[in-house]
């Protein structure tokens, strides 16, 4: 295992400033709220923003190919800011997902997707873990969940052991009500055949794409977590009840001081994960599995937290707590639930009850 520092370097705050400042402008809660209606019309500016203008779309993607060349330290950055904001925007399914399947090959596709001028999505189940089975639509057939297929213009399809690109125009993509609907998911039916391959062993770069996309999911746990504990006791140090402000009162001081305890612990793991998967440490699914085992259950209970001392206001739309309980919950399961990775955790450092 090699050494980190896992300290934020000034590139990553930069960074980190700047995809704030763009969200803070451009993706208030009214803004998330309005995709409950069926608006999703903010999507495709907001994302070519931040796609363009930051260049996020290419972060991953090496300067040779059209990219910044950047790594997961930065990338984590992104999400942590986007999970603060709930932010609808593709870049886990199109920036982290889909470009790192084609990165092996360095397919021309890269190119494009860099440059915010297509976004991709991997056609598998939002569910699947990265040691899960993958579906094979090498006969065509239909996945159901699938993130990010909604906005994608190309879609990345396991077909016999390979990867297919095929464009979303030769497929059939169903929205479908999902709890998250700054993230809604889709399902996506492609007929045999369609697209063309890509080179290499396609199931290897969708796992490793998965992994990836695991251990980054951490930060944008982390950033719904962050943002309900800071909104939290803002509003407990505001509200008043039976004459005194309801944050003085000690059971609730206990719960938020126990929950900052587990936001910060998510915060290192969050940040190990990260830094094992810029490095190229061997370490990467021992640090996935921890994180996600951690980060995906205190995203889920400080969004609980938040929702029950924010009283009856918490699930009322002036508020926009439960949004992020609605994103701290699909992400639980998304790329494997808390179980399953304690599960593979538990083989990769051999310990009974494991799942080999």
């Amino acid at each position: 295992m090699t050494d980190l520092d896992l300290l934020p370097t000034d590139i990553e705050e930069d960074l980190r400033a700047s995809v704030r400042g763009v969200l803070d402008r451009r993706c208030g809660p009214d803004t998330v709220a309005a995709m409950y209606d069926g608006d999703r019309a903010v999507v495709e500016p907001l994302w070519r923003a931040m796609a363009v203008e930051l260049g996020l779309a290419g972060l991953l993607v090496p300067e040779s190919l059209g990219g910044s060349g950047a790594t997961a330290r930065e990338a984590a950055a992104v999400m942590e800011e986007l999970g603060r904001a709930c932010a609808p925007v593709p870049f886990l399914t199109s920036a982290v997902i889909a470009t790192t399947s084609l990165l092996p090959s360095g397919d021309e596709l890269l190119g494009a997707l860099a440059a915010g001028e297509r976004t991709g999505a991997l056609v598998v189940p939002f569910s699947t873990a990265p040691d899960a089975p993958l579906p094979d639509l090498a006969e065509g057939g239909t996945v159901r969940s699938v993130a990010g297929a909604l906005e994608a213009d190309v879609l990345l399809v396991p077909a016999g052991g390979t990867l297919r690109v095929v464009d979303a125009t030769e497929a059939g993509v169903e929205p479908v009500v999902s709890l998250d609907m700054s993230r809604q998911l889709a399902d996506v039916t492609v007929p045999a055949g369609a697209g063309r391959a890509v080179e290499g062993d396609g199931e290897a770069a969708a796992r490793a794409a998965l992994l990836a996309g695991a251990a980054l999911l951490a930060s944008e746990q982390h950033g719904v977590a962050s943002w309900c504990l800071r909104e939290t006791i803002g509003y407990v140090g505001q509200r008043r009840q039976f004459g005194r402000v309801v944050g003085g009162f000690q059971a609730l001081k206990h719960r938020l001081a126990d929950l900052f305890a587990e936001t910060e612990q998510a915060a290192a793991t969050a940040a190990y994960a990260a830094a094992v998967l810029a490095a190229e440490d061997a370490d990467l699914p021992i640090a996935t599995a921890v994180a996600q085992s951690w980060c995906s259950e205190v995203a889920v209970h400080a969004a609980e937290e938040a929702l029950q001392l924010h009283g009856g206001v918490g699930m009322t739309w002036e508020y926009p707590v439960h949004l992020y309980l609605k994103r701290a919950k699909a992400d639980q399961i998304a790329l494997g639930t808390p179980g399953a990775h304690r599960a593979r955790l538990a083989t990769l450092v051999d310990l009974p009850g494991g799942t080999a």
